[in-house]
């Protein structure tokens, strides 16, 4: 049985904890649009899909010597990487956008893009708000590739820094160890966020304490969400797929999903090692409540004495002066 459909000050979302057809553009697509028809008829208002979940997160690197130079082998998965992964501008996630106007649904998904207004060939790992109305509010680059990451992905800037009006919250999102990073939660919390959004590749490790962490130090609801990733979800259609296989571990992402409220307590502790849809249901109230006595941009903050400057111009590396 559907859990009743959310009042007026509530919001029903659903976290997708999935694993990927890694590195299949397709049939990632596919598996992401079952997903949304399932929240979506069980009355959910917003889907929340990992980290770089289309198509995939780049863990060959760390098992297959990605730090050599000038490696044929992976050069060959780069480009494999590459041809799967996300022109928003070719329409690639039209689909996505159908369905979440049909369903009525907001969505926040993590892709590897691949953006024309950076030359096509360079890939960002990007965050994507498509809202109730299927349109495409934001697509956030990643600012700073974590570690082995910036092997495969290029640093984004600050445009995605926004937020977006869902009901009565303001729901905003970061990927991965960005939401370690004090000042772009804070650009997002002067921007009135209250429902923030954390997507993860997939371990509990990450999100079992970041996550009440920001939640109390913002006084707002979290969600993070992460996907799966197992030895038995590596295809042998991969370019290189028997070095990766002999190397790889038999769980890479775990999952993880969980929200905290407000108050920095838990509302669902970290799934694990469980594929599918999570759903809930969450009280804006419990914002204002927690909101009385400590608010970060609002009445415990000093403007005159600290303030944060933030560029959310899109970078490129051109400006035509005909376009």
């Amino acid at each position: 049985m559907n859990e009743p459909v959310a009042k007026g000050n509530e919001l029903k979302v659903a976290l997708a904890q999935i694993a990927p057809v890694w590195l299949n553009k397709g049939k990632t697509i596919e598996k992401i649009k079952s997903s949304i028809i399932e929240a979506g008829k069980s009355d959910c208002e917003l889907i929340v899909f990992g980290e770089a979940l289309l198509p995939g997160y780049p863990f060959w690197v760390s098992i297959t010597n990605g730090c050599e130079f000038d490696s044929s082998y992976q050069k060959k998965l780069f480009a494999h990487y590459a041809n799967n992964s996300v022109q928003i501008e070719n329409g690639d996630l039209d689909e996505l956008c159908s369905l979440a106007k049909e369903y009525k649904i907001a969505v926040y998904l993590g892709i590897i893009e691949r953006p024309r207004n950076r030359g096509g060939h360079s890939l960002y790992c990007s965050l994507v708000y498509i809202d109730a109305n299927g349109s495409i509010k934001s697509v956030h680059r990643k600012l700073q590739p974590t570690y082995e990451e910036r092997l495969v992905w290029s640093p984004g800037d600050g445009n995605g820094l926004q937020t977006h009006n869902l009901k009565k919250f303001t729901v905003g999102g970061l990927n991965c160890w960005e939401n370690w990073m004090p000042l772009s939660r804070t650009a997002l919390y002067g921007l009135g966020e209250n429902l923030h959004i954390a997507v993860w590749p997939g371990s509990d490790y990450n999100t079992r304490d970041i996550t009440r962490f920001i939640a109390r130090e913002s006084r707002s609801f979290v969600i993070s969400v992460s996907g799966l990733m197992r030895k038995s979800d590596i295809t042998s259609d991969i370019p290189g797929f028997e070095r990766i296989i002999e190397n790889a571990p038999e769980v890479m992402g775990n999952g993880g999903s969980c929200i905290a409220a407000p108050s920095g307590e838990w509302i669902l502790e970290p799934v694990v090692d469980k594929e599918g849809l999570i759903i809930q249901t969450i009280d804006f109230d419990r914002v204002l409540e927690e909101r009385q006595n400590f608010d970060p941009v609002g009445h415990y903050s000093r403007p005159d004495i600290t303030k944060l400057s933030v560029n959310r111009e899109r970078q490129a590396i051109v400006d035509f002066d005909d376009f």
